[in-house]
């Protein structure tokens, strides 16, 4: 049986007819940027993650741009970031004049640390970049409370995820004021990607900011629209990035079942546990307090090359994302004059990690397949 490394069709299937509809009332509003869909998108988002405000952007990449820019970030400051990511995290920050200072991450859950971060910081640094990862989550608590400095959440593989109360901090908020809390409301602005592969996903680019500062906020949506806020008079530089209201429609009518398949993708560490996977290579860890809703379910191994290579063979996805991380890639050399940042366990992670499939539908006989096709390479 064949298993694809990412499955969004079959969760998607029996939104079709809604998913049309809601393109159809679209089209035939004639208001196509931002009109009453990415209004009523924006609203339906701040209230599902908890946050005050939600800004829909053209893209997450450049929802980390404008995020940083609204933070202050600019000429000659510094923005902490992780190197084991995706390449957007950091190439998100010299847009704004600001340079990125590559940080370790946890062998265990992949993200920062208030450590790892804080070997990074320098007088310089105006932000740090806590990205959560595959779904896991950054102590972006710990992070504020050590280092005294704004933090940005990228969340764009972290839809769903749940985090305790009791862990998240101080300054988080819920949608509820009392349950768990939701990547999106932890730090002190936060982005998101919708990217079709994503927890939540349009069928095109798609992005937002998510605050519960009402000066960022406000510098956001003037940000994102050329540097105004009434189409007249302009108040800075800013950016074309916009949410299209077709995508919001989609995001719209997705958005209540996000959860449902959240808890889905979260309950995959188990499942693929008791199917025995757990023999042949390390598996994720959560957070304390974390309940992830993995993006990407990223085991690892020293042979993990030819592991691929096998799963692929079989029919089983299987992916290595982040071979080379963001601080060994050419481009980034230019920001690290006094020579490339020395983070063993990022090397460690990129050369050992390989994503197995997961998604909102993945069955428990899917699961036994990509287990059996990993023991018969690994033993």
């Amino acid at each position: 049986m064949a298993v694809p490394l990412f499955d969004t069709g079959t969760a998607l299937a029996p939104l079709r007819p809604a998913i049309e509809e809601a393109l159809l009332r679209a089209s035939r509003d004639g208001r196509y940027v931002l009109g009453p869909e990415v209004d009523a998108f924006e609203g339906e988002l701040a209230a599902w993650t908890g946050s005050r405000h939600a800004i829909g952007v053209a893209n997450g990449t450049e929802a980390i741009t404008i995020a940083l820019r609204a933070l202050g970030v600019g000429p000659g400051d510094e923005v902490v970031v992780p190197s084991f990511t995706f390449w957007a995290s950091a190439e998100a920050i010299p847009p704004t004049g600001a340079t990125p200072v590559f940080c370790d991450v946890d062998r265990d859950t992949l993200c920062v640390t208030a450590d790892t971060v804080a070997a990074a910081v320098t007088p310089r640094t105006k932000a740090i970049i806590a990205v959560h990862l595959f779904g896991n989550v950054a102590p972006i608590g710990e992070i504020r409370s050590r280092t005294g400095l704004p933090v940005l959440e990228d969340s764009a593989q972290a839809a769903g995820t749940l985090v305790d109360r009791a862990v998240a901090g101080p300054g988080s908020t819920t949608p509820d004021g009392d349950g768990p809390l939701r990547p999106g409301a932890l730090g002190d602005v936060a982005t998101f990607s919708f990217y079709p592969s994503k927890n939540l996903g349009a069928f095109g680019d798609g992005g937002a900011i998510t605050t519960n500062d009402d000066e960022v906020a406000e510098r956001v949506r003037t940000l994102r629209f050329h540097g105004s806020s009434d189409k007249v008079d302009y108040v800075d530089i800013g950016y074309n990035s916009r949410l299209d209201e077709l995508q919001a429609a989609i995001l719209r009518v997705q958005l209540p079942h996000l959860q449902g398949w959240a808890d889905h993708r979260a309950g995959t560490l188990e499942r693929y546990r008791a199917a025995g996977l757990e023999q042949h290579v390390r598996l994720p860890v959560a957070a304390p307090g974390a309940t992830p809703a993995w993006h990407l379910f990223v085991v690892h191994h020293d042979r993990a090359d030819e592991l691929q290579a096998a799963l692929t063979g079989r029919g089983v996805g299987a992916r290595g994302y982040y071979r080379t991380p963001v601080h060994r890639q050419p481009p980034m050399a230019a920001f690290q004059p006094d020579g490339i940042a020395d983070l063993p366990v990022t090397d460690e992670l990129a050369r050992t990690h390989l994503a197995l499939p997961v998604s909102a539908t993945i069955t428990d006989e899917q699961i036994a397949e990509v287990v059996a096709a990993v023991a018969a390479t690994v033993g």
